[in-house]
């Protein structure tokens, strides 16, 4: 066992949503600390919590904070057709009852609450911030899917023939596309260790899957002006599967007065589980002195709030006397 994960608890948890699924849930605390805030993971396509995200569940627990996962319908270890996204909302609006019901136990009422997302699961961290505004202290998007990268994406005319056909054919597996694990993660043994996971997707893109995330991403590019929630968006400049250039302009469009861009120069789309340690390790330390500083902020805002209620409350009293 590494000291990393001897100082952190690991649970597991099924939920069951209202369309009768059960999905898998997970959660790192650290047993040495106080919480001081509370992270989100929202995986990428194919991918899951326990094991491919188990990087970012450890170290950020590890920092003090409290990382709750969860593998959507179809992925890891949930119910579900494999990696079949019948209706992209519905793996938003499963992470929002999850996360909401996390935040609301008594435990973790009024602590601070990030979303983390990547790839894939950073176009739902954002649509979660974009139905959630007030809800999230802010969000760290991890080479997020606000467009899917042309060197990718199917060629036109056949996305206008899926779209046609997925009502009939939507669960096929047909959808020609280049190797994503060989596009996103650049050392081969940490690329041979995401092969060997058993719950990763290694199969052909799903019809109605792949009109469903290209409907997501131009959705969300369309709309980057409406973000308003503080983020962090970190992406490698040698990604070829989400494109750097719309975290560019995620961060330029966005209404959000707390901000910020980070590109790594050679680095691929895996920033946090597909480059060296010296690299992943680099990434996370700018992921959590974010994080902190935020933290930091909500601290100092607080005591600020107490301090004017006290003083508004010696002003009162004075004015009595």
């Amino acid at each position: 066992m590494s000291d990393i994960a001897a100082s952190i608890k690991f649970e597991e948890e099924l939920i069951k949503t209202s369309r009768g699924l059960k999905l898998y849930t997970c959660k790192w605390l650290p047993e040495d600390k106080e919480i001081k805030g509370l992270v989100f993971l929202c995986h990428g396509y194919g991918m899951e919590c326990s094991l491919f995200m188990k990087g970012s569940g450890e170290n950020l627990a590890k920092a003090g904070y409290g990382v709750y996962g969860i593998d959507y319908e179809g992925h890891g270890k949930s119910d579900g057709l494999r990696c079949y996204i019948p209706k992209f909302h519905n793996l938003v609006d499963d992470c929002i009852t999850f996360f909401n019901s996390v935040k609301e136990s008594p435990e973790n009422k009024n602590k601070p609450a990030f979303l983390l997302g990547e790839s894939m699961g950073g176009c739902i961290a954002l649509l979660i911030s974009r139905k959630e505004p007030k809800a999230w202290n802010g969000c760290v998007l991890v080479a997020p899917m606000c467009k899917i990268s042309e060197k990718v994406k199917p060629p036109a005319i056949v996305v206008k023939t899926l779209s046609t056909l997925s009502p009939f054919i939507g669960s096929w597996k047909i959808v020609p596309s280049k190797n994503v694990i060989d596009a996103a993660f650049k050392v081969p043994e940490k690329r041979a260790q995401i092969r060997a996971n058993p719950y990763t997707y290694q199969d052909k893109p799903r019809v109605k899957t792949v009109v469903e995330m290209l409907a997501a991403s131009q959705k969300l590019e369309k709309n980057l002006h409406e973000i308003t929630v503080p983020f962090l968006v970190l992406h490698g400049e040698a990604d070829t599967v989400t494109d750097p250039e719309v975290s560019k302009a995620l961060y330029e469009s966005a209404q959000s007065s707390d901000k910020t861009f980070k590109l790594y120069p050679e680095l691929w789309h895996g920033l946090l589980s597909g480059e060296t340690d010296e690299d992943i390790n680099k990434v996370f330390s700018d992921i959590i002195s974010w994080l902190d500083t935020r933290i930091l902020g909500e601290v100092l805002k607080t005591n600020a709030d107490m301090n004017e209620t006290s003083l508004k409350g010696l002003q009162d009293l004075s004015a009595t006397l």
